[in-house]
């Protein structure tokens, strides 16, 4: 007898844990996670224009649920789980910090595929996904060294994860590219989104004599710093993840936009196909996945004609923002020859000469 009720109570909590079973004509449930609101520019602000487009797309095959501003951690970890439990058989986590509880959720419940953005682990039913926002980098910092009076451009990061080293080491190398004797001033958040933080974090590297300011944070307040200053100093900003040009519309030399769109579709369709994998997806700007854009129409040709050319020789494979010669801050060899290949480039923990900052 007491077999029979371990069994049965082994049996309630298998039920209470599987999420309810979708009749066959019902829509696909998915589910995002946002570590920050939706607002209206941003690093949420994109992916949900993602999920708008897919949703347009789908139509009635697909039934979407939101939840915004979800802390990285325990939080996030109970949002995916009451996400799995109301049904949804897709689930996308937004931010790096989600990997951890978005592999524990996906292992309680294997029936649901998940996608992490930014992440470096994977399970039969959780794929990552990522862009290449250094190839951007690399223009935009071009671009900065370019337009640069001073020689200093500043930096606002969130945390020093692979994905943040990636992006200020390529703008460093565009930036000494067009001026070699430029530096990039770097200033750490260790948060993704704190529109106070943030401003102030522009501001000290305003102080600090950056005329160029872009970022790697959530929100819009480097831009908006970079428009405060700007009739006084002259200061300008290559926005990040949204055209920012509401903010600063005198400012924005150009933005670094994220495009999810085509992405979160085909994975929806690829789930509702029944051929859905965990291989993971790595875009760039060949794809449209990220792009320099809205750049600013008073910026001089020769400047204009000098980003296309390498535009195009970047789409052509000819150039890559991590080609040799690479040293790191101590002068050190880090490349001699070639091209850092993807391995070393996505376990990126080091920084290139020309960056003033330390990895925290």
């Amino acid at each position: 007898m007491l077999k029979n009720l371990m069994r049965a109570g082994a049996l309630a909590l298998a039920v209470a844990a599987s999420p309810p079973t979708p009749a066959a004509d019902a829509p696909l449930k998915v589910g995002f996670v946002y570590v920050s609101p939706v607002g209206e520019a941003g690093w949420t602000y994109q992916h949900d224009l993602g999920r708008r487009a897919m949703e347009r797309a789908l139509g009635a095959q697909v039934q979407t649920t939101v939840v915004e501003a979800v802390a990285e951690g325990a939080d996030s970890e109970r949002v995916m789980r009451d996400l799995a439990r109301q049904g949804c058989g897709l689930i996308f986590a937004t931010s790096f910090g989600y990997l951890e509880p978005a592999l524990r959720v996906a292992a309680e419940f294997p029936q649901v595929k998940f996608e992490h953005a930014g992440g470096y682990k994977s399970a039969p039913n959780l794929a990552t996904y990522n862009a290449r926002y250094y190839e951007a980098r690399w223009l935009a910092g071009w671009l900065a060294g370019r337009t640069s009076r001073s020689g200093i451009a500043g930096y606002v990061a969130g945390f020093p994860v692979p994905e943040v080293v990636q992006g200020i080491n390529a703008f460093a190398l565009g930036l000494r590219e067009a001026n070699p004797k430029a530096e990039l001033r770097v200033l750490w958040l260790n948060t993704w989104f704190d529109p106070t933080r943030e401003r102030e974090a522009a501001q000290a590297l305003i102080d600090q004599g950056a005329d160029v300011l872009t970022n790697h944070s959530g929100s819009p307040a480097v831009p908006q710093a970079a428009q405060a200053a700007f009739k006084d100093k002259g200061v300008r900003v290559i926005a990040y993840q949204s055209d920012m040009r509401r903010y600063a519309p005198e400012a924005q030399l150009a933005a670094l936009t994220h495009h999810w769109e085509g992405r979160y579709t085909e994975v929806t369709r690829s789930v509702l196909a029944g051929r859905w994998s965990n291989r993971p997806y790595w875009g760039g700007m060949k794809d449209g996945t990220v792009q320099l854009e809205a750049l600013d129409p008073a910026l001089p040709a020769a400047v204009r004609a000098g980003l296309e050319e390498r535009r195009a020789a970047l789409l052509a494979g000819r150039r890559a923002p991590f080609d040799a010669p690479l040293r790191d801050q101590q002068g050190r060899v880090r490349l001699a020859e070639g091209r850092l290949d993807d391995a070393a480039i996505a376990t990126m923990d080091w920084l290139v000469q020309g960056v003033v900052g330390r990895l925290p």
